[in-house]
């Protein structure tokens, strides 16, 4: 028997007919035919695509807003247009920073911009170590005083001068050491020992060298070898016989600031009002202008480190600031006619925008015997 038969007998349809109930009415909708009794009316019709969008990924892809691309491109090219804007300014300042230094470099010889780099470089490493452990100012002089030993002799040298560059160096470092480590009284010895130690160098070297030099030159020689170690080491010493009495890291400070602001002053003054020279034949760029912008410059500095810095009072910072600014001034005329007979403009070359290192410290080791004077005057009257 078949299972058609099987299946008519049983009472149940067969299975050509079950297959032909099982698909459902062309014309009904598929969910009514999985779900039966689910209302598709109460499905909310699909809302229309904005007419600024497009379907960037085809059908069933990522709808773009023309309008937010369009809003971001504009916010695009205006921030272009701001950096390129910005950039002008910049180059036109820069152009003109530049031709600004160039008209002051012709005038006055100087990068101003090296300059003032420089200057806070080196004024930065002062500062460090006077106001945190003044020992370690010992080595910033040492080194100062060996540089300037060695472009003093160079220069010398340069002038037909015999110096004898290596036992310069020798006197110098324990000249300079015996300041800060040694008792005051030892340092005069020791200033003896290093002027009497270069000249017999130089007296015996001559002895061997038997080159004909006549003995007002070697006698010249002698003179100019000692000369070095009193004008720069000794001085740099005496800076450090301040340094080491109770609270002379400030009055170190103090003398370098007034020197530094007069210094400044007169740059200034000179640059802006400079008319009447100074000192033609010694130095034809200092003007009385300058000197009065030093004058007020230093007179001012004095009067602030009296009353913040050294515990003075004011009349004492006007006395402070008048013999800093004179001693400042006569080293700063004294190394330019030093320089003059020489034959040189700078020292060296080792500083741009400054010349060499002495032709800064030139203001500044003149000025350490007042300011060693006045500190044991005035000590007295701090204000307690």
């Amino acid at each position: 028997m078949s299972d058609d038969t099987r299946d008519a007998e049983e009472g149940k349809p067969a299975r050509g007919d079950s297959r032909q109930q099982a698909v459902p009415d062309a014309g009904a909708p598929l969910a009514d035919a999985a779900f039966p009794g689910f209302d598709t009316a109460s499905i909310p019709p699909r809302p229309p695509m904005p007419a600024n969008t497009v379907n960037a990924g085809g059908v069933g892809g990522p709808a773009i807003d023309l309008l937010d691309t369009a809003d971001h491109n504009a916010i695009r090219e205006q921030w272009r247009a701001a950096r390129d804007e910005l950039g002008t300014h910049v180059s036109y300042a820069r152009d003109q920073l530049d031709q600004a230094n160039e008209r002051i470099k012709e005038r006055t010889g100087r990068d101003l911009i090296l300059a003032i780099l420089i200057g806070l470089a080196f004024g930065a490493a002062l500062l460090g170590s006077l106001l945190f452990i003044k020992i370690l100012f010992v080595p910033f002089a040492l080194a100062a005083a060996l540089l300037g030993v060695w472009e003093l002799s160079r220069a010398l040298r340069s002038a037909g001068r015999r110096v004898d560059v290596v036992p310069q160096l020798i006197a110098a470092t324990l000249l300079v050491l015996s300041a800060y480590f040694a008792e005051i009284w030892l340092c005069w010895i020791m200033l003896f020992l290093a002027v009497a130690f270069v000249i017999v160098w130089r007296l015996m070297s001559q002895m061997i060298e038997r080159d004909g030099r006549t003995y007002g030159d070697v006698l010249a020689d002698a003179v100019v070898g000692g000369f070095v170690q009193i004008y720069v080491p000794f001085l740099a010493g005496v800076a450090l016989i301040l340094l080491k009495q109770e609270g002379g890291q400030w009055w170190v400070l103090g003398f370098i600031a007034v020197a530094v602001a007069a210094d400044t002053g007169a740059y200034a003054a000179g640059l802006a009002f400079g008319r009447h020279p100074m000192a033609p034949k010694i130095s034809p760029k200092k003007t009385w202008e300058g000197f009065a912008g030093a004058v007020a410059a230093s007179l001012i500095a004095g009067v602030l480190l009296a009353l913040f810095l050294l515990d003075l009072p004011w009349w004492m910072g006007l006395v402070f600031g008048a013999s800093i600014l004179l001693t400042a001034t006569l080293g700063d005329l004294g190394e330019s006619m030093l320089k003059r007979d020489i034959g040189i403009k700078d020292m060296s070359s080792w500083l741009p925008g400054h010349g060499g290192l002495l032709d800064r410290l030139d203001s500044i080791l003149p000025s350490t015997i007042p300011a060693l004077a006045l500190y044991f005057l005035f000590s007295p009257w701090v204000v307690l």
